[in-house]
């Protein structure tokens, strides 16, 4: 039985700077960290990106606009095609929950899987930073679901569990196929202590570096200290203020576009070339 999503409990905190992963696969065990490699003669001779330049712009709503090709929209069926869906439940409250759930959890993955976020933010692209990365994003959304009541937790608890089920399939592709059920476990207590630490670094009475200390110990950290390096620190600074952007951008957009799906994260494409934000 998943445990829901809006009932993570303090305890858990301990786990939130919980950010290096290590599994067995064919009898060796491979060590997962998230910072990238130090560049090489090649790489240093590509454009050096201006991170302080990035995520000040103001925030807006990520809503598509209703001509955009981006945009989701259920079927609409006449006649007696619609009168057997019907009765099939496809129109129901829940059905349409979850079709919207798996089209917001498609932006997520979106978001996450594709290069830009990983060259923007200088990060190696691997099991650990990935999954850091789906629980951040996972954490904007249900965050937003919040302020919807009711109806947005329901929501979000469809999205959790399209969200479980994924971080199962990518965790036995990763070669974990023994011991899957306690890995799962583990991975379940640290989606949850970095959804607390998140809200917590938030809260009025946080301090100003709060955040960007948790944004590092729980996607760029390979040991759990709690102070960024010299090397990271511009990259942890950016990915804050992009993280804290996404948050204002979601609270404004819209309850319709939010459960339907028809909202897009900031794009980053581009971001390593130019520095510059592209709306």
């Amino acid at each position: 039985m998943l445990r829901r999503w809006s009932k993570a409990v303090t305890p858990i905190c301990k786990f939130g700077s919980q950010s290096h992963f290590n599994f067995v696969k064919d009898g060796t065990r491979h060590s997962y960290a998230g910072v990238a490699p130090a560049p090489t003669l090649e790489d240093k001779a590509q454009p050096v990106v201006n991170l302080d330049k990035m995520f000040w712009s103001k925030p807006c709503s990520l809503a598509l606009p209703r001509d955009s090709p981006l945009r989701v929209e259920d079927p609409d069926y006449q006649g007696i095609k619609r009168f057997m869906l019907k009765l099939m439940m496809f129109y129901s409250k829940q059905s349409r929950s979850i079709r919207g759930a798996n089209v917001v959890y498609q932006r997520i993955i979106s978001q996450v899987d594709k290069p830009p976020i990983y060259e923007v933010f200088n990060l190696e692209k691997t099991f650990k930073t990935t999954f850091s990365l789906l629980v951040l994003h996972m954490w904007l959304c249900l965050r937003r679901l919040k302020q919807e009541g009711k109806e947005g937790v329901e929501f979000g608890q469809y999205l959790y569990e399209i969200y479980n089920h994924d971080v199962e399939l990518r965790v036995s592709k990763a070669g974990v196929n023994l011991l899957l059920t306690k890995w799962m476990k583990e991975l379940e207590k640290i989606f949850y202590g970095n959804i607390v630490a998140y809200d917590a670094a938030l809260l009025p009475e946080a301090k100003s570096g709060d955040f960007s200390k948790v944004i590092w110990r729980n996607i760029f950290s390979d040991d759990g200290s709690s102070t960024p390096d010299n090397a990271a620190s511009q990259s942890v600074q950016a990915m804050a203020r992009y993280a804290r952007r996404e948050t204002s951008c979601l609270t404004l957009t819209d309850k319709e576009a939010l459960l339907s799906g028809n909202f897009m994260f900031t794009s980053l494409k581009n971001e390593n070339r130019s520095g510059k934000e592209r709306q």
